[in-house]
Order: C-alpha cells, then structure tokens, then sequence
C-alpha cells in the first residue's frame, strides 16, 4: 500500500495509526483510504480520508500545520516566566484571540482560495546519499628491513673471524628481505581482495539507490498522473471529484487553531448546488479570557473572562462570520463553473440542560446563487445584516441555541438505494442464515431493522448489491436524541470477523456522515475488533443477537456454522 509522510516540529507528541484503505466490493481497487491521528498534549484527535493519497497527504500537512500551530502557543503558554511578565503577555496573547474572531472574514479576502492543482504534485528529487558509507580498504607496507653492516672487533680480525661475521649477517638480512617480500605480497592479495569486494558492495549500494530513484520517480509520476486526473474530473463536473475539491478547499482555510472543521459536503450536479452541513464551533470553546492578573501573596496567574453577554454577542459574530466566509472560498475557488449555488447549514453541538444529553441542533441555514454573493462586497459588510439579507434563516438570538427548520435539508435519498425484498416471512426453524444468499441475507437484516425503527417513524433501505459504496443499508431514525444516520454492514460470514471489518465500518461511517454504524454477522468477532469499536458509536451484532432479534419479531430460523461451511466445500 502507499504511504504517506508527517511532517511536525513536534513529532514525538503526535501518534499516527495505521495507513487503512477501504476496498471494492470486488476487491480489485482501493475506494478510500484512512488514516488516525492523535496529538497527545493537545489530546486532539482527527480520522482524515480521501480517495486518493496525494489528498490524503494534502489533508494530513493542512491538519499538522494547525496542530502546530495550536502546540507552539500552548507551549509558550507552559513556558512563560512566572510574574506579571507573565500576565502581560498572557493579557496581549488574550486580547489578540478576542480581536481575531472579528476578523475571521476578512482574512478570506487576503488568501486566493483557488487550488493550484500544481502545488498538489511532489517536485521533490530523490535523494542520493553523498557517498558510499563504506571507507574504501586500505593498508600500510611496513617498512623494508635495513641492512647494517656489523662491527668486527680487532681481536675478531686478529682471529680471522671478519669474513664469517659479515657473511652471516648478510644471510640473516637476505632471509629477512625474503619473509617481508612474502608479507607484503601476502598483504597486497589481501588488500586487493577487500578492494574487489568493497567495489563490489559500493556497485550494489549505487544500483540499488538508482533502483530506488526509478521507483521514486515512478510513484510519483503515477501521483502526478493522479492529481491530473482529478483536475480533469473537477473541470467535467464530476460529483465525487467537485466534492473532493471542495473538502481541499474548505481544509485549507485557516482558522488559526480556532476549531476543528468537521462538515459533510454533497453534490447536486443538475442544478450545480454545492449542499453543506457544516459544524460550529460552541460558545464554550471560543476564546473568553479578557485580561491575565499576577498575584504577588499567591504567585498564581489568575484569567479574567468576558461577560456572558459578550461570549454571546462573540459566538454569533463568529457563526455568521463562518458561514459567509465559508460560501466566498467555495466560490472564488470554483474555477471550473461546478457551482451555481450553495446550501450553507450550519450546526452547534451542545449539552442540553433539560436533558444533560448531547444534542446537535441547526442554527443558521443559507441558500445563494453565485451572482447574488458575488455582487457582495464583503469587505464593507455586517455579517448578520448581510447573511439576513440574503434571507438566511436562524434564530433571532443563535446563542439560544434554538433549533430552525434549514432552507433545505441535505439529500437522504441515494441512487445506491434499491427497493427491499421480504424475506422474513419465508423463514421457519430449519432455515440456515449462515447459507443463505449474502443478497437474501441484506434484503433480511435490512427487513429486521426496518421493523425495529418503525415504531419512531425511521426508515431503512438497503444498496445495490453491485455498489462498491460500502454500505449494505442506511437507516434514518427521527429520535431527536439518539437518532440521525445509521449505517449498517451485513456480513453472512461462517468464520469470525476481524477487526479490519470493524475499521472498514468506521470508515464508511466517517464517509457517510453517520452518527451511528452497526455490524451484524452469522458468525461473531474476535477480541480485537471488539478492543477496536470500544469508546465509538458502533453495535456489534453476532449471530446470537440476530437470532433474538428475529425471535422478538415473531420469526425462528437457526444458525448452523459447520452445516454452512459443509454446503460450500
């Protein structure tokens, strides 16, 4: 599988998982590919996706700049010197935060939010190391012996014994010559053999690192290739393609470490409207420190915050402030004339007080055509006075958090969609779910959970067998607390489900914009996809909880592994 690079100043605080793809129903091409990554200071946490790897990567450098950011202030923060050097910095740090939120529109006016598909393409060369790590062998010839003509004494002279002396130390120095003549021919066969076997290892090390460069250059023209077909597909309109350059668009715009952006995008190519359901930042997580005091008795910094009717009046301006900025990037970098119109909603999670549950409720929704934004000149505008005069729809106060009915909801109808088979009525106790047809076994599950939600008013319906989507059905459940999009896999296996089925529903969720996914197998699941969906909005669903839940629907059928696993063989 491709791979992709995380570029940090701080990469020993960011955890980055597993490179995950989701396949085709056939299993013959990658559909998406998933990456999750965790900043462990900041104990932020983000799923990016995309179709291809350059936008993965692209997504993934535009996420790790922010989270740069966002670390490099809190450690400036952590680092600061006690006193009230301290709090005045700590004061001008706050006061510059409260000020930038009014200045959230306008800095989209500076940046040109058009995509250069060029800036896309990696132009990096591959890098040959300077030399070949290996110090070329060598060795030093010892030293030749030198012949030295020995003393004689008179007496040895007297006695005849002169010629014997010098002839024996003329032997003794030939002998010496002689071994370090074989030495040296000894050590030159040696030396000339570590050479051959090191020119030898340097060859391999330099026609491996060209085998490499091949390879790099390969992968990259491929790249190259794909970020080229993109651009053609964005410039034909394709749905999936304008899409994606959309989310390219709206991950490049800087907030400043503002928020997390988290938003669903979907495409009506007939009438070219961009649809957004887009998440705001709450009250609570914007800034509210006003001023920072040093207490000398204490030592301690203390946070002085603004009035709530501030945080209030501040929460608006910036929702108002988003959603206006937001349409203007769409816009300006729509340069192949894909979008005739945008659908802006913009939703707020909160804990309602009523309740103390989570809820997510739609506060502002907008509908323009491109030559009515475009004759704006936002430069000079009030961003709620504008965004009324464009007749947006919100609340008369948006931090009431009072939900509105949006201009236009985003499409919950699906061409994947096909019209349900009954299946459950054909079931008696002798039924096998483990042999039955996988597409019998869909049609099934989808009829189960059709019955489960029908009491609230839900829906359910089940994809082609054909689509590579990943998804088997969809349900939409009305509960205003627990309900929204349901995703849900069938998987008629007779062997345990792994973990990897578990990601790829995660995955598909992610995808689909999903509050909620749920699995249901013949068979059961193995620890680690049990270890996997802990702590996620995911049911698990093994052949025990399908059989009970046939059961309280008035339906018996069974369960027969080995006798499935027989009828195949």
């Amino acid at each position: 599988m491709d791979s992709v690079t995380i570029q940090s100043n701080n990469l020993e605080n960011i955890v980055v998982g597993a490179l995950d793809a989701r396949w085709s129903a056939r299993g013959d091409r990658i559909l998406r590919y998933y990456i999750d990554v965790r900043h462990r200071k900041l104990n932020l946490h983000k799923e990016v996706s995309a179709p291809e790897i350059f936008i993965l990567q692209s997504k993934l450098d535009a996420l790790i700049a922010g989270w740069d950011d966002k670390y490099a202030t809190y450690q400036k923060r952590q680092n600061l010197l006690s006193g009230q050097a301290a709090a005045d910095e700590l004061t001008a740090d706050a006061i510059q935060k409260l000020q930038s939120l009014n200045g959230i529109l306008a800095h989209t006016l500076r940046v040109d939010d058009a995509i250069d598909w060029e800036t896309l393409k990696d132009r990096s060369q591959y890098e040959y190391p300077n030399s070949f790590p290996e110090p070329k062998p060598s060795s030093t010839a010892a030293l030749s012996p030198t012949y030295t003509e020995p003393t004689v004494s008179f007496f040895q002279m007297l006695f005849g014994k002169k010629a014997a002396i010098l002839s024996e130390a003329q032997d003794a120095h030939a002998v010496a010559m002689q071994e370090w003549h074989a030495s040296e021919v000894h050590r030159n066969e040696v030396l000339t053999h570590s050479v051959n076997e090191w020119e030898g290892r340097r060859k391999i090390f330099w026609e491996d690192h060209k085998a490499r460069e091949d390879a790099f250059k390969a992968e990259q023209a491929a790249s190259h290739a794909e970020v080229d077909r993109l651009a053609s597909a964005v410039a034909s309109g394709d749905e999936e393609a304008v899409i994606e350059h959309a989310s390219l668009v709206l991950e490049r715009s800087d907030y400043d470490s503002l928020f997390e952006k988290s938003y669903l995008l979907q495409y009506d190519r007939p009438r070219k409207l961009m649809k957004l359901a887009y998440d705001l930042p709450s009250i609570e997580s914007l800034p509210a420190t006003k001023a920072v005091k040093f207490v000398k008795s204490t030592g301690e910094l203390n946070e002085t915050l603004i009035g709530e009717r501030d945080r209030k009046a501040n929460f608006e301006a910036v929702a108002y402030q988003i959603c206006l900025r937001t349409v203007h990037e769409l816009f300006e970098a729509d340069d192949a004339g894909n979008i005739d119109a945008i659908l802006f909603n913009g939703f707020v999670a909160f804990i309602d007080p009523a309740t103390g549950l989570e809820k997510r409720s739609c506060l502002l929704s907008l509908l323009v055509d491109r030559p009515t934004f475009c004759g704006i000149d936002l430069a000079r505008v009030e961003p709620k006075t504008c965004f009324k005069s464009l007749k947006g729809v919100s609340a008369a106060s948006l931090a009431s958090l009072a939900p509105i009915a949006p201009v236009m909801e985003l499409d919950t109808e699906d061409r994947r969609f096909v019209d349900g088979r009954e299946i459950a009525s054909s079931l008696d106790q002798g039924t096998n779910l483990a042999a039955m047809s996988w597409e019998d076994f869909e049609h099934l599950v989808r009829e189960l959970f059709e019955k489960e939600f029908a009491a609230r008013g839900g829906e359910v319906k089940v994809t082609q067998s054909t689509s590579d989507g990943g998804v088997d059905a969809v349900a939409f459940d009305p509960d205003p607390i627990t309900g929204g999009k349901i995703v849900i896999q069938a998987k008629r296996y007779t062997r345990t489900v792994g973990v990897s089925a578990v990601r790829d529903l995660y995955g598909t969720m992610m995808n689909e914009g999903a509050s909620r996914g749920i699995l249901v197998t013949t068979a059961d699941y193995g620890p680690d996809a049990y270890k996997f969906m802990n702590g996620k909005p995911i049911t698990l669903m093994n052949g025990a909880n399908l059989l009970h839940m046939l059961e309280r629907h008035g339906f018996a059928a069974n369960i027969d592994i080995a006798a499935a696993k027989l009828a195949s063989a």
